[in-house]
This record gives C-alpha cells, sequence and structure tokens, in this order.
C-alpha cells in the first residue's frame, strides 16, 4: 500500500472510475467518487491518471487508489473493513 501507480481509465460508473494499472495487467483499480472535489469532473475513458494504492485484495486483484487531487475518505485504516 502506497505505491505510487499510473493507470488507464477503462470504465466510468456513478461511484467512480475503474483502471487498468500499468505494469499490472491483472489489477483493476479503483478510485470512488467520495474522495473527488466536488469542483472535478470524473476522468474520461481512455485518460492517463495518477495516484496511490491504498488497498487491495489479493485473491482478486481488486486495488482501490487515491487519485492525485482527490482525498480517500477511507485512510483512517477502514479499507481493510469495507473490502473483506
Amino acid at each position: 500500500m502506497g505505491k505510487r501507480i499510473t493507470a488507464t481509465v477503462i470504465g466510468r460508473q456513478p461511484f467512480g472510475v475503474f483502471v487498468r494499472i500499468r505494469d499490472v495487467p491483472d489489477a483493476v483499480g479503483l478510485a470512488e467518487v467520495v474522495g473527488m472535489p466536488p469542483d472535478l469532473e470524473l476522468p474520461q475513458l481512455g485518460a492517463q491518471v495518477e495516484g496511490r494504492v491504498v488497498d487491495h485484495v489479493e485473491h482478486n486483484h481488486q486495488v482501490r487508489i487515491a487519485l492525485d487531487g482527490w482525498t480517500p475518505p477511507w485512510d483512517d485504516g477502514s479499507a481493510s473493513r469495507l473490502w473483506a
């Protein structure tokens, strides 16, 4: 956790964006809209984004990401409880 990543947006949903992480083809990342500042819009499909890993679930290769400029509300350690 805490690793810096570069990724490509592969899906947009009302709750956030899904990303494909560069150099980790099996992992799918999720950046949730709850951490997005109100004056920003979701990145477009195909957009290159950067951020950091805040949680991961190894058995299904899911990664929770805080995009640069977004403030994740789960930085208090609650992420592991949410994704268990």
